[in-house]
């Protein structure tokens, strides 16, 4: 994972001045492109998005710094605008791009290069599980795709669940984990628009094939899963759980996420408020 991270920044760094495609992108990523934007956001702290926009706009500063014109570098890093691109420098650098000309002010983003740094000590309890084809059933929405805090849309989705709904999903439930849980698959193949979609689910996994029309079915091929328990305050611990299996376990591990659902439960504990057992399961394979 970190040989291909890398392998990204350096395609951007090439590119910096080009349209920079999902197609262009994803042949260095070795992975869907939501679990690379994942990956990229833990590990770096920002999104993919944000880390282009960074870099465009501190070689734009170089740029004019070397007496480029302001219309020249605007359109060359690709603003269809000179007031969209003043806009846009002046948020990352509180000044104006005629200001760095004038009284020569620099201000820097330099290129990200990804390595692995151990610290802490901390212990991460992780198991691998073979699972054969299953159903993913239960109810689905488009929702926004956000890296943190709390999807609104999400929280709709589980207030609209019927009772019939989940009459019918205890029903059809017949496989670990036999609990409620949250999938997400099929995002927006387009990784610099962070304003993009994912599919989310909330349902069980089953064998079963004949589902009702109240449900949606997702298919999942048999395949292997990595699997992170963790307990603790909630939503606190699964969250950092979740944070710590793309920077940290993901790219020290043999293992690879591939194209596949993501899922997780939750099961609140009734003695201690606010305090949970979570497991995140990631579709993998050895690489």
């Amino acid at each position: 994972m970190l040989k291909e991270l890398n392998q990204v920044i350096e395609y951007i760094e090439d590119h910096l001045t080009e349209d920079l495609s999902l197609e262009s992108i994803a042949q260095y990523a070795g992975v869907s492109d939501y679990h690379f934007r994942t990956v990229f956001f833990h590990l770096s702290g920002m999104t993919l998005n944000e880390y282009v926009k960074n870099r465009k706009l501190s070689e734009a500063n170089k740029d004019l710094l070397n007496g480029e014109k302001v219309t020249d570098v605007a359109f060359k890093y690709g603003y269809q605008s000179v007031d969209g691109f003043t806009r846009a420098f002046k948020k990352w650098c509180d000044c104006l791009p005629s200001d760095v000309i004038k009284k020569k002010i620099s201000k820097s983003f330099p290129k990200l290069t990804f390595i692995i740094t151990v610290k802490g000590g901390i212990s991460m309890e992780w198991r691998i599980e073979d699972k054969q084809a299953f159903n993913l059933v239960g109810v689905s929405k488009r929702v926004p795709m956000q890296f943190e805090g709390v999807n609104q849309e999400i929280v709709k989705l589980a207030q609209s669940i019927t009772e019939e709904q989940r009459k019918e999903m205890r029903t059809l439930q017949n496989m670990e984990p036999c609990e409620i849980v949250n999938a997400s698959y099929h995002a927006d193949e387009n990784f610099l628009k962070e304003e993009g979609e994912l599919t989310h689910l909330i349902g069980v996994l089953t064998t079963e094939t004949e589902v009702s029309d109240q449900l949606d079915k997702v298919p999942v091929e048999a395949c292997t899963w990595a699997v992170f328990p963790n307990e603790g305050p909630f939503p606190a611990t699964l969250q950092e759980t979740m944070a710590k299996t793309y920077s940290e376990w993901l790219p020290s591990s043999d293992y690879e996420i591939i194209q596949a659902p993501t899922f997780s439960f939750t099961k609140m504990d009734e003695n201690k408020e606010g305090y949970a057992y979570s497991e995140i399961w990631l579709p993998v394979r050895k690489k």
